[in-house]
């Protein structure tokens, strides 16, 4: 019952202070299995997507002050997400995935958007590997190699000689957190979704691979905040 009177509230035009705060306490308690079954609704998931600006607008984000509430609401459908097979399915449904792509192309070249980025590279990472249909989805669809690649560029800014090959700064300083869980979480999902790409079968792919592999040396040139994060990018 408190979860679906905290749903209540949230599915209200809130403050964001109080948004923030029962997102953060829907989240602890999201970790609890028997909890989420009676809130496990499409309903619900859409009152979350809709605060995580998970939708088809392609306007970029603009309200600043709503940042904290887009991050606490993708916390919060990761641990649904990770913890109920009712919500992945729904997220199938409701075509999750997509709208995730379309969140990481609203905060390109935007400013403090690290945390939204960390928390929709960790979704499309769960939804790759809990679904071999997302993961085809996302490959032939939704252009994922090519989003998940730019989002890996962008978090290691990577800067360009040559069409394949990245400059190499020896003097760079380390990454900071927010860039090396951002670049961690675009790697994992990567994986997956690259998993069955052996066989590279048109121009534009083998274009892409290319210009991966090449990201993908910089990224094991590149440190990060500590040796244990640089050891978990690598």
């Amino acid at each position: 019952k408190l979860c679906e009177g905290i749903l209540s509230i949230l599915e209200k035009d809130t403050q964001t202070s109080c948004q923030v705060a029962c997102l953060e306490t829907l989240r602890i308690l999201s970790r609890d299995k028997k909890v989420l079954v009676p809130v496990t609704t499409k309903r619900n998931m859409q009152i979350l997507m809709k605060l995580a600006k998970l939708d088809a607008v392609k306007d970029p984000l603009e309200r600043v002050s709503e940042f904290p509430v887009i991050v606490e609401a993708l916390k919060c459908l990761c641990n649904i997400i990770f913890n109920s097979a009712v919500a992945q399915k729904l997220s199938l449904e409701l075509n999750l995935a997509a709208m995730l792509c379309n969140l990481l192309e609203k905060c390109k070249d935007q400013q403090f958007v690290d945390d939204i980025k960390c928390f929709d590279l960790r979704l499309l990472f769960l939804l790759s590997l809990l679904h071999t249909d997302v993961r085809s989805q996302l490959r032939q669809e939704l252009q994922g190699v090519q989003v998940l690649t730019q989002a890996l560029e962008s978090s290691l800014s990577v800067r360009w000689t040559e069409e394949y090959k990245t400059v190499e700064d020896h003097d760079r300083p380390p990454l900071s957190l927010q860039e090396t869980d951002c670049a961690i979480e675009a790697l994992k999902a990567l994986f997956n979704v690259t998993l069955d790409s052996w066989n590279v079968h048109s121009e534009n792919e083998s274009h892409q691979f290319r210009y991966m592999a090449a990201i993908l040396r910089h990224c094991l040139l590149t440190t990060g905040p500590t040796e244990d994060k640089t050891e978990e990018l690598h």
